[in-house]
């Protein structure tokens, strides 16, 4: 039991959300298929169902949707998908009713003056202006002054239509997708560890273990369905968080590590030189497997149980017990999130739970893994198709062998592939600053509310001289601020495949039309092509099924290879598919592991041991700013930037509606700061008022926010990890003050 779970002072309004979402998810969880659907009249009962994935998390559920004469009237979770066994969250349950919002964009808009309103226009007006006066910003500033930024949140077959068209058919070097804000750490620390981006696990692995170790994630509430999982786990495992505040999962663990913001890298290390020192290490797939342990060996040997101690701020028998744990357990799992991955120091935590990992010999074997969980619904295949800082399939950019593979498999010059990566997400930002980039492409995502620092990511936007949205939605904070917006179909309203957390590609399909003259992201980028002039350049992408097959040929030979994917139906047929899924697999057992072999995707079969001295935060607290402030998901309900969650009256309801921010009782007390009382939250960079929610959650010194607020990101510091460059969301330095304006 942990002290926030049998707290009697916990506060009332996070006890009443935990209540008020466990109620719902448990009563939804409970319903038989076609929930809802036996009170409709006999007449609009559905006649037919089909099945597909959700398009909210990566968790990749599956849903069984319900048709009335080819149209979605309801849905349901699918019963037998391996994912989700029957379950669905709030937001999976709400998917098709985002769609009906009165504010989908239903054509293309045009502000002809930068003052003045969005006007309708029509698709022929829209793209000879989007063609137009790109062509000019290139002429004017050069071929690279046009960029644009995707997202992990498409179909992989258009994420890989637009890579391709905007990079080899436009010319475009640049091009970045919103998978930076969240799992770039994640990418960069997996390819250097083992060789490849290749999340090792598979669900089953949250039911199989003997201890869970969560660094930095709260799935409780960020991957509810995956927390049914380890819920259903009968091994009786250890449940331990490592986070500085206590949330919805730490009411579960045996063991909470509380620790100083951005310390769990010199957690790992300590805790490793313990097990180092005490001969707990796997002797045999350290030396059969692995390389660079005896100089990681050394490296730790500074990290004494005193230092490691008083840096994170745990007695030195919460150090030592989790030692013993990660010892004792037979199968030991390490997941994490966004609490490690938008750091300042994200990949070498990343790697310090690797190695932790790797030296114990928990990868490979059932219910263990060094684990990273997606955020987005199509992360992981943003990561190995969306074309930007990755060629097609994985590939690199810089090498030779693999563009000539790529410009053979798509039957194009060689010339056209870029022989160099692109600007990542904050170098295209900060390359509007410097007048290097003049024109962008912004493809379903919120750039305005979501990008750090928010302010000045608006103030960054205001300078282009043209700017393209293209969205399901005309209002968003971005669209707002657009002079071109394409209206874009939703999921529902288009087919594809998505790759989930796990490697698992899953169906989505066109189950109700789109409003309007809104069309599918894959159809706007054929006519982008073809207006551009590069249509021919890819006849063969004439259907998000045609594109798979090209993407199967553009997996051959690399570990992500899916050749042996037969086709859609198939992929529904055996209940989704993980890579690797090579030609010749025809019947894959539905959850699989890598690594089983103690082999990984360096040259010479082995995984790294990598590691870089820890640094303390880049902002600390002063007497101006004296707090902490802590950033994550707020609820269930909510989805990022809630451009989708907001359009649901019930999902509304599960979340609060005002920003409110975690603070300690002793500094509500210093502050005389009251329950519900409104405050005002200020950085360096900007303000934002919200409610104060009085509770033990966060140590003195510390504030939380959730991160779906508008006003979150106006506080947040432009810091970001050198190697994934990804943003550092997580700590910045405020000050709170109480009392009205």
């Amino acid at each position: 039991m942990s002290w926030y779970q049998d707290n009697p002072i916990m506060q009332p309004l996070q006890t009443l959300l935990h209540q008020r979402e466990g109620s719902l998810t448990r009563a939804l969880l409970q319903q038989p298929a076609g929930f809802g659907l036996g009170q409709l009249p006999q007449s609009q009962l559905p006649d037919a169902t089909t099945d597909m994935v959700c398009g909210f998390c990566s968790t990749g559920c599956g849903l069984k949707v319900h048709l009335k004469e080819g149209e979605a009237i309801g849905l349901s979770p699918t019963t037998s998908y391996p994912v989700n066994l029957g379950m669905a969250c709030p937001k999976g349950w709400e998917a098709l009713r985002v769609l009906d919002a009165p504010d989908r964009a239903t054509t293309p808009l045009y502000r002809a003056d930068k003052n003045g309103r969005l006007e309708p226009v029509d698709w022929d007006a829209a793209l000879r202006l989007f063609t137009g006066r790109f062509r000019q910003i290139q002429e004017k500033h050069g071929p690279h002054s046009v960029a644009f930024i995707s997202t992990g949140q498409m179909p992989t077959e258009e994420m890989a239509l637009l890579g391709a068209v905007a990079k080899f058919g436009m010319g475009l070097r640049h091009g970045d997708g919103n998978t930076r804000q969240c799992m770039a750490t994640a990418v960069v620390a997996y390819k250097e560890a083992f060789g490849f981006d290749a999340p090792p696990y598979t669900y089953a692995d949250f039911e199989e273990s003997d201890a869970m170790v969560f660094v930095g994630s709260n799935p409780c509430i960020a991957h509810p369905i995956m927390w049914e999982r380890v819920m259903r786990n009968r091994r009786s495992p250890e449940i331990i968080v490592v986070d500085p505040r206590g949330n919805e999962t730490t009411m579960y663990a045996t063991q909470h590590l509380a620790i100083q913001p951005k310390t769990d890298q010199t957690l790992f290390y300590g805790v490793a030189r313990l097990l180092i020192e005490q001969g707990r290490i796997d002797e045999k797939f350290v030396e059969l497997s692995t390389t660079g342990f005896e100089e990681f060996a050394r490296f730790v040997n500074d990290y004494s149980l005193a230092r490691t101690a008083s840096e994170t701020g745990l007695e030195p028998n919460q150090i030592e017990r989790f030692a013993c744990t990660i010892h004792e357990k037979e199968r030991v799992s390490f997941w994490w999130t966004m609490g490690v991955n938008q750091s300042h120091q994200g990949v070498r935590t990343a790697q310090s739970i690797i190695n932790l990992a790797l030296m114990t010999g928990n990868i490979g074997k059932p219910g263990t893994g060094a684990n990273s969980i997606t955020g987005q619904c199509n992360a992981m295949g943003s990561r190995l198709f969306s074309n930007t800082t990755n060629l097609l399939g994985g590939h690199d950019f810089k090498n030779a062998d693999h563009r000539a593979k790529i410009a053979g498999i798509l039957s194009m010059d060689e010339s056209v592939i870029p022989t160099e990566n692109s600007w990542s997400y904050h170098e295209i930002m900060e390359g509007i600053l410097k007048e290097k980039i003049k024109g962008l492409w912004i493809i379903c995502t919120n750039t305005a509310h979501s990008w750090i620092n928010q302010n000045l990511a608006r103030e960054m936007l205001s300078r282009l001289d043209f700017l393209v949205v293209q969205d399901m939605y005309h209002n968003t904070e971005t669209a707002q601020m657009a002079d071109l917006v394409l209206p874009a179909a939703g999921w529902g309203e288009k087919e594809g495949t998505f790759i989930n957390s796990e490697r698992r590609i899953g169906r989505i399909k066109k189950v109700r039309r789109a409003p309007g003259k809104a069309l599918a992201d894959f159809h706007i980028f054929q006519l982008v092509a073809e207006y551009w002039g590069c249509g021919e350049q890819f006849r063969r992408w004439s259907s998000p099924e045609a594109v798979f097959e090209v993407l199967k040929e553009c997996s051959r030979g690399m570990p992500c290879d899916f050749t042996g994917v037969q086709n859609y139906r198939w992929i529904e047929e055996q209940g989704g598919v993980q890579w690797p899924c090579p030609e010749g697999m025809t019947a894959p057992v539905q959850e699989r592991r890598l690594f089983e072999d103690g082999c990984f995707y360096h040259a010479d079969g082995r995984a790294k041991f990598l590691f870089e001295a820890s640094r303390p935060l880049t902002e600390l607290p002063n007497e101006a700013y004296p707090f902490i402030l802590l950033t994550g998901r707020g609820s269930a309900s909510q989805w990022h930037t809630q451009t989708r969650t907001a359009k649901s009256p019930v999902l509304r309801k599960l979340y609060p509606e005002r920003p409110f921010i975690e603070i300690n009782p002793a500094d509500a007390r210093a502050l005389k700061i009251a329950h519900n009382a409104w405050v005002t939250v200020e950085s360096r960079r900007g303000r934002m008022r919200a409610m104060a929610l009085v509770t033990p959650a966060v140590r003195q010194g510390q504030v939380f926010i959730a991160m779906h607020y508008e006003g979150t990101n106006q506080l947040t510091d432009a810091v970001f990890d050198p190697y994934s460059k990804q943003p550092s969301y997580k700590a910045c330095a405020v000050n709170v003050k109480g009392g009205a304006e």
